[in-house]
């Protein structure tokens, strides 16, 4: 996945977390809120049911990492990652 330059939208910037995201887990509801490099991520999956907290959150950054790497990296920082499997969400995904 190609950088981007930070001067890009926070808009265009969280399609791209949620693009990457959606790579690394298909099927998952992702939702992401930030501006100024720093994001908030919230993704549901079935895939983080058994993990621990760390694995999860962990999955969600190695799925990102491309996009916080270099000196113009346009993610700077996450601020909150909840990673959740739909029954701990309310709701339902994949």
């Amino acid at each position: 996945m190609a950088a981007l330059n930070v001067n890009r939208s926070p808009s265009e910037i969280g399609e791209r977390i949620e693009a990457a995201l959606l790579e690394a887990i298909p099927g998952a509801e992702v939702s992401v809120r930030g501006m100024g490099g720093h994001f908030e991520i919230r993704v549901v999956s079935d895939a983080f049911a058994g993990g621990s907290r760390l694995s999860r959150q962990r999955r969600v950054l190695g799925a990102i990492a491309p996009l916080m790497k270099g000196a113009d990296a346009p993610v700077h920082a996450v601020d909150r990652i909840e990673a959740l499997t739909p029954s701990e969400a309310g709701g339902s995904a994949s």
